[in-house]
This record gives C-alpha cells, sequence and structure tokens, in this order.
C-alpha cells in the first residue's frame, strides 16, 4: 500500500505500538520542535515538557489523594492544552467541561465527579452561584507553577481522565479513560492519518470531546505542531490556516458547510493536506465540494463512539467509490457485527457494532448499572475479548469487509457537532412551568445536521419567556430552532408520550 506521496506507509507512519504506556509520555517530537501555537506564540516539545511538568507540581501542591478529580473549564488557552498530561502526571483525574456550557451544566458535572479544583477564568467563576460547587471545591481562576514533577510511572490501566457525553436519558454522563486507552488513541490515529513532524493541525473542536482532544494528543505522539483555535466564523478558520501554515483540520458534517461557503484564498485552500471527519456522515454532494474547495485535500470519514474512542475509518482512497462507508477498524481496535443471538453476522447482513480491544474506556463513572447496558463481556469469537461497547449501531459489512452504517437505536439530536440530549431538553423546558409536558425532536437541516424542535403541551403565549429562560439556563447549541405548541399531545396504548408520532408530524 502507497501514501499519498507515493513512498512506502511504513517509512513516515508513526510505528504502530503494542505496549500501553502512561499519556503524559506522548510527547514524541524532538526537543527543538514546534509543539503547540497559542495566541501567537510557539513552544517547542521542551518547553511543553517543562510547562506539563510545572503545571502538574503546582496540582500536586494541594495535596490531593491519588485519582481525585481536577476540572478545567477554559477555553483553548494554555492550560487547557496542557491539563490532560499535567493532572495524570500529578496522579489525579482531568475532567475538562466544554467551554460552551453554562452553570447549571457545570454544577451538575462538578457534583457528579466529584472534582476537587475547578481552573476556569474570572468571567466564567462570576457566573457560578453560591450554592454550584461543594464548599471545599477550590476554584482557581489562573494556573500556577510548581516545582518540576518527572514524567510518571505506574499502572497505564490507571485512570487519567474523565469525559462527559450526553446519553439518549438523563443528564451527561461521565466515560472513564485510562492511560493506556489514551496513548492507544493517539497511536492509532497518528498513524492512521499518517501525521508527520511537519504537519501542523488546526485545532478547531472542544478538548472536552474525545474527537477535540484527539487533535492534541495524535499531533503529539507523531512530533508534529497543534494551533488550538477558538473561532466565531468561518473566517476565523481560514485566517488561522494561513497563519499557522495548517496542513490538517478535523471537523464535523456542520462545520464543513460554513468552511465550503467562506472565501478562500486559492494558495490558502491548498495548504490544507488532510481533512478528518467524524461526528456525522458525509454526503457525495459535500465530499464533491470539500474537493473542490480543498484539492490537495486527503479526506478520512471516521465513525467513533466516545466509550471506545474511535472504532472505523475509510481510506481516502476510497471516499470516492464508496461515499456511504464508514469503512474499517482503526489500528488497535476491533470492529465486531454481531446477531441478536450474540454470533457473527454475515457479510451484507445488518447487525449490531461492537467494539473491543484497548480502546473500550472503563465504564462510566459512578453508573454501575448505565455502565452494564454498555459494557458487556466481548461476543465469544472476539480475538481481544474482556469487555466490548456494545454500541447499539446497527451496520451491514458487505464482502470486503467495508462497514456502512444504518442506524441508531438511541435518539440522541445530533447539531452543529454537539450530542444532545433529549432529556435534558425536555426537562429544561418544563422546569420554569411555561409548559406541562415537552418532546424535543432533531431534524435534518443542511447547515446544523440536524436542528431541535420542541413540541410543547401548554400555551403559546409563554414563548417569549421560555425562550428568555432557556438563553440563559442552556448554551447555544441546545436552542431550539423552533417551538410548536399543542393543546395536548398524542400518547401510545402505554400512556407514554407517542415520539414516534410526535417526530412524523414534525419532520418535513
Amino acid at each position: 500500500m502507497k501514501s499519498a506521496t507515493g513512498s512506502a506507509m511504513e517509512s513516515i507512519m508513526v510505528p504502530l505500538d503494542p505496549t500501553p504506556q502512561l499519556i503524559d509520555h506522548v510527547l514524541a517530537g524532538a526537543d527543538d520542535a514546534p509543539a503547540l501555537i497559542e495566541r501567537g506564540t510557539t513552544l517547542t516539545y521542551r518547553e511543553v515538557e517543562q510547562a506539563v511538568a510545572r503545571l502538574a507540581g503546582w496540582l500536586a501542591g494541594f495535596g490531593f489523594a491519588p485519582g481525585d478529580r481536577v476540572a478545567t473549564w477554559l477555553p483553548k488557552a494554555r492550560a487547557a492544552c496542557l491539563m490532560p498530561l499535567a493532572a495524570p502526571r500529578a496522579g489525579l483525574v482531568h475532567v475538562p467541561i466544554n467551554p460552551l456550557l453554562k452553570r447549571a451544566q457545570v454544577a451538575h458535572i462538578m457534583a457528579d465527579s466529584g472534582a476537587r479544583l475547578l481552573l476556569t477564568q474570572p468571567p466564567r467563576a462570576a457566573t457560578l452561584a453560591a450554592d454550584d460547587l461543594a464548599t471545599e471545591v477550590i476554584v482557581a481562576v489562573e494556573p500556577g507553577e510548581g516545582d518540576a514533577l518527572p514524567r510518571s510511572s505506574g499502572d497505564p490501566d490507571a485512570l487519567a481522565a474523565i469525559l462527559y457525553t450526553s446519553g439518549s436519558t438523563g443528564r451527561p454522563k461521565g466515560v472513564m479513560l485510562s492511560h493506556a486507552n489514551l496513548w492507544f488513541g493517539a497511536n492509532s490515529v497518528a498513524h492512521y492519518l499518517e501525521i508527520v513532524p511537519e504537519d501542523r493541525v488546526l485545532g478547531v473542536l472542544p478538548l472536552s470531546f474525545d474527537y477535540g482532544q484527539s487533535q492534541l494528543l495524535s499531533t503529539w505522539a507523531a512530533g508534529a505542531a497543534v494551533a488550538p483555535l477558538d473561532y466565531l466564523t468561518a473566517r476565523d478558520v481560514v485566517k488561522a490556516v494561513e497563519r499557522v501554515s495548517a496542513t490538517t483540520l478535523a471537523g464535523v458534517p456542520p462545520l464543513w458547510v460554513q468552511l465550503i461557503e467562506a472565501d478562500w484564498p486559492t494558495e490558502t485552500a491548498a495548504r490544507i493536506t488532510r481533512l478528518t471527519n467524524s461526528g456525522g456522515a458525509l454526503t457525495p454532494r459535500l465530499v464533491r465540494a470539500l474537493r473542490e474547495r480543498f484539492p490537495a485535500a486527503r479526506l478520512y470519514p471516521m465513525y467513533g463512539l466516545t466509550e471506545a474512542f474511535r472504532s472505523t475509518f475509510l481510506d481516502p482512497a476510497l471516499v470516492d467509490s464508496r461515499p456511504e462507508s464508514i469503512g474499517r477498524a482503526i489500528p488497535h481496535a476491533e470492529v465486531l457485527v454481531v446477531r441478536p443471538d450474540g454470533t457473527r453476522a454475515g457479510a451484507g447482513e445488518a447487525g449490531e457494532l461492537v467494539h473491543a480491544g484497548p480502546l473500550v474506556a472503563q465504564g462510566y463513572w459512578r453508573d454501575a448499572a448505565r455502565s452494564a447496558q454498555r459494557f458487556r463481556p466481548a461476543p465469544a469469537f472476539s480475538h481481544y475479548g474482556g469487555t466490548a461497547v456494545w454500541s447499539g449501531d446497527t451496520v451491514i459489512a458487505d464482502a470486503e469487509g467495508l462497514l456502512r452504517f444504518v442506524g441508531r437505536d438511541d435518539e440522541m439530536i445530533k447539531s452543529a457537532g454537539n450530542r444532545i440530549s433529549p432529556a435534558e431538553l425536555e426537562e429544561a423546558a418544563v422546569a420554569g412551568g411555561e409548559a406541562a409536558e415537552a418532546v424535543a425532536i432533531g431534524v435534518a437541516d443542511a447547515r446544523l445536521g440536524q436542528a431541535i424542535v420542541l413540541v410543547l403541551r401548554g400555551d403559546a403565549s409563554q414563548e417569549g419567556a421560555l425562550r428568555e429562560r432557556l438563553k440563559r439556563d442552556l448554551p447555544n447549541f441546545m436552542q431550539p430552532a423552533r417551538i410548536e405548541w399543542r393543546g395536548d399531545l398524542p400518547r401510545n396504548p402505554n400512556g407514554k408520550l407517542d415520539r414516534a408520532r410526535i417526530r412524523a408530524e414534525v419532520t418535513p
């Protein structure tokens, strides 16, 4: 197999490492090579290593017990990039909180994780109410420096991070990731994306997402440089590509729509040699538009689960001929198609996607019931065995082993790359008394992937008050695009709200 440059892939790709390592050992670049390009400043690998060591020393100075949680609620500032390595180096567990979340969601994550420290900024800290955090929680509005700590040693299976992701019901749940989970993920992605030290990865995705954090860790595993970017418009991304000479963009379909519509100087678009997509399927139309906009770029469609980091990718050489495919298992992953009776599905036969191997997370934090539903023993025919993630997603493998996504069993809404819990939206909609009942539905939208429709039982005259409250209590990506008011909502024979009928009524 050859790379796009014609040289043997093995000669340029990061070697696959079958030995689990501790995540703060991921910095693989040469000492004087650029590692982090942040707000006009470039830190070398030596400087990032030193900064991680001093930040870890500051954390150690609080005297927390090994395994205690420390949270960050930050934009893509330097500390947000260093904490995924510094907290585990100090023997602590990092809990990154999406900077778009507001105080109610932050309070839930802090309470659920039991985090002892919240590192944030003064304006964000000022939004927190007196009773949002436990009295013993330390709120720091800027990071400090302590005595430099050496690279950590110990058990790679020790917990290193908890990433919070919404489920199809209830509030966000914390996915427990070990040092080994993070290490194998970084090694795998750096390998199959063929990242080289000369690359510049523009990090536009939130670092609280597994996909966003992967931009950071896989780049460093390959010895390349990452440039984190908080952006408001597509034009900001265009300018950043030119400013940092970015070669790589990771995104979700709604972002690609915005970037395609933006004005790109020809020479700037030509800098991009690698595009990676997850968080939703690429349509053939979108693939064609990306090809036209970024003619030098190889396109990597991917499918992932926070519970197993990532599962599959499609070789860029197959994107045009197999646009419906999500590809094959990534390195270090075993992806199986399983019948309801637990046996292997045949070629062309639909089954549940089950992911086994060292990328499988350790379960949901303090949620044994939900962990038991999703994390179960691997099928008997699994090579790895042990615990596997049973995704609930239906796929079909063809005779060549390429997978096609069929459907998702849960009702998650995916809007602008965010996974949104309908139950959390519905809880917020009725919390103020403006509506008696609520159903949240995701409907197809060309720009967002899915737009949120709230169907409510109540008086439409309350819509102004409801929208004002939701703007105050929920982040922008959770705001409904449309609200429909009904005198009554349909129910099924069991007396439950008939979601299927409501979905059919609001779907164009």
